[in-house]
């Protein structure tokens, strides 16, 4: 599979370069349905969201060449779909929108491919978290990923947008299709229930 700066580079060679990273996000939305400017608009948006949509996805898939083809996906369902982007939310909300459900996608599969118990997934991504480099289960930070990873797999999106990327729970609510009320209520068990892994793991 096409890593993401193969997929940019694909498209860059299809016209000259023009930087439009300046221009906020209805402008780049109207410079992407002119045929002139549409990759150098895609290619502005991805500079300007590429960072905050691979941390969300790699939080949910934990493995770094996992998230890279994740995020190559979501990438390639944007270039196909945003020229009928509606508007009728943040174009944020919407990105984020299809990345998590292509990380739901990707679990998914994971599941039907290797386990089919909720028990046996936490022991894979909790697998993965002490393979990762540098991974040191007395640091607090390594702790807090093993914690978020033991929890259900909705608390755990919750609990990943809430506190990693202080989405406000409006926002959550449209990514996630859930309301308010509902997800406010999630993330607090999950917020208690790593408080109690981090109690009994110290």
């Amino acid at each position: 599979m096409l890593k993401v700066g193969c997929f940019l580079f694909l498209l860059s060679k299809k016209i000259k370069r023009k930087d439009l990273t300046h221009l906020d996000d209805t402008s780049l939305l109207s410079q992407f349905r002119n045929e002139a400017t549409r990759v150098q608009a895609f290619n502005a948006m991805v500079k300007k969201y590429q960072e905050k949509l691979y941390w969300h996805i790699r939080r949910m898939v934990i493995n770094h060449e996992d998230t890279n083809d994740v995020l190559q996906n979501v990438l390639i369902k944007v270039w196909k779909s945003l020229e009928n982007f509606r508007e009728d939310s943040q174009l944020y909300t919407w990105l984020y929108r299809i990345a998590t459900n292509e990380c739901l996608t990707f679990i998914d599969q994971q599941k039907r491919r290797e386990t089919n118990s909720f028990e046996e997934v936490e022991e894979i991504l909790s697998n993965k978290i002490k393979s990762e480099p540098g991974f040191d289960a007395q640091k607090v930070e390594w702790k807090l990923q093993l914690a978020i990873q033991a929890l259900p797999e909705k608390q755990r999106q919750v609990f990943n947008l809430r506190y990693y990327d202080e989405m406000p729970y409006e926002k959550m609510s449209a990514i996630l299709h859930t309301s308010e009320g509902a997800l406010k209520a999630s993330y607090h068990h999950a917020a208690k229930k790593i408080e109690e892994f981090l109690k009994n793991n110290s």
